[in-house]
């Protein structure tokens, strides 16, 4: 499922954010990846051990907390805490899976469900940058408003296209997910999604409960801890 979630960040924690990244200190994005990723990836990142990136992806982790639809959408277990990239004169990544497993800052790992994309930066700010996702039908190219989040399944094959003038920031993240399989987890996503719409309408409240009921039944059947 491949799932657009508006205003993250509010304005405030977006230029927070951004003032803080402009005057970062960069290091090459592909000291974060295996040998076939350093063949496609042209990009720089923040330090995974800098002090600011541990600062930066902990606000990215309230905010996400917070929002309405992150957790109905992914259902997280686990979470990869986020990191931070930037592409600017030409620089892309080419088509690649990312990695199944990967480590987490507490020695435990995680199985990599969903891909998060944070946008960070006026889209009218740079040219190129999309987000293309190829699935069975087809490539879906996302470009989203600076505050905007993008999630999808992360074993889907995607790209970032070519920056070729400004520059495109971003925070991306992985999340292990209580429900492994992704049509599972838009059954139940677009389950919670009626159950929430019925209950502003103030449908029958017995059939809502009875939907919420099967919700979380399902919910215990599908989910692993």
């Amino acid at each position: 499922m491949l799932l657009h979630l508006p205003a993250v960040l509010d304005p405030a924690e977006l230029t927070q954010v951004r003032r803080a990244l402009d005057d970062a200190d960069w290091t090459d994005g592909r000291e974060t990846v295996g040998a076939q990723g350093r063949e496609v990836k042209r990009n720089r990142q923040l330090p995974d051990a800098s002090a600011l990136r541990h600062a930066l992806a902990a606000q990215v982790q309230s905010a996400l907390a917070r929002h309405p639809l992150f957790h109905a959408a992914t259902l997280p277990l686990r979470m990869l805490p986020p990191r931070f990239n930037r592409y600017e004169g030409g620089g892309e990544y080419g088509f690649h899976v990312d990695g199944a497993v990967m480590a987490l800052p507490d020695g435990n790992q995680l199985r990599s469900d969903i891909a998060g994309t944070l946008f960070l930066a006026d889209p009218a700010s740079y040219d190129g940058g999309e987000l293309i996702v190829s699935d069975t039908y087809g490539e879906h190219a996302v470009k989203l408003p600076a505050g905007d989040l993008v999630v999808y399944p992360a074993n889907s094959l995607h790209r970032v296209a070519p920056v070729t003038s400004g520059a495109r920031v971003a925070a991306f993240f992985w999340v292990q997910s209580l429900v492994r399989d992704e049509r599972r987890r838009r059954t139940l996503f677009e389950l919670d999604q009626a159950i929430q719409a019925l209950r502003a309408s103030r449908a029958d409240t017995a059939a809502v409960l009875q939907l919420t009921g099967v919700y979380h039944n399902l919910l215990r059947e599908w989910s692993e801890t």
